[in-house]
């Protein structure tokens, strides 16, 4: 026979147990073992990306990175506004390795005091392809060493990131010029 200290113990037991299956984070997100960055530098074209208010309407969008004697890197970002006719503007930013074991965790700042995290989550062996995580994953990059990707390889990059929790669904491609 249960008492009713028992029965409320089990309830709120339960409720619990259930608040904080709702309430779960998902796993961080993993970054590739290593990362060359005499091999990363360079340009990056943006293939796609989960957009946010800044990069709405921007097109033929490239990132690029330059190694600095200071050991930080310089982040430009250049782009055009709604059509790739338009003129080439560009945003100079600041880039460094958070995590210098595997060099695959990066803060980046536009703006001071603004610095977000740039975690390389996925990375071709050839330095081909890049993808890039953010912790709460409402925003990724796919980066490509050419304006296109094939599709394969494309396919293969959301296989991997849904399995890291992404919501594929929301990555739209950038419109690139052909080279």
């Amino acid at each position: 026979m249960r008492t009713r200290s028992s029965t409320l113990g089990l309830l709120l037991l339960s409720l619990l147990s259930l608040a904080s299956c709702t309430s779960m984070k998902p796993a961080p997100l993993q970054t590739v073992p290593q990362v060359d960055l005499n091999r990363y530098v360079g340009d990056w074209f943006v293939f796609a990306h989960i957009p946010y208010s800044l990069e709405k309407g921007k097109v033929g969008t490239l990132d690029r990175y330059a190694l600095r004697p200071d050991g930080k890197m310089d982040n430009i970002f250049l782009f055009r506004r709604g059509s790739l006719d338009a003129p080439l503007e560009q945003w100079k930013g600041v880039a460094w390795v958070h995590n210098k074991s595997t060099n695959a965790e990066w803060r980046v700042q536009f703006v001071w005091p603004l610095r977000v995290p740039y975690l390389i989550i996925d990375l071709d062996p050839d330095y081909q392809w890049s993808v890039i995580g953010y912790p709460n994953r409402k925003l990724a990059w796919v980066l490509s060493r050419q304006p296109v990707l094939d599709a394969a390889t494309y396919r293969g990059i959301l296989e991997r990131m849904a399995q890291q929790g992404y919501d594929t669904r929301l990555l739209v491609k950038v419109p690139q010029r052909a080279e």
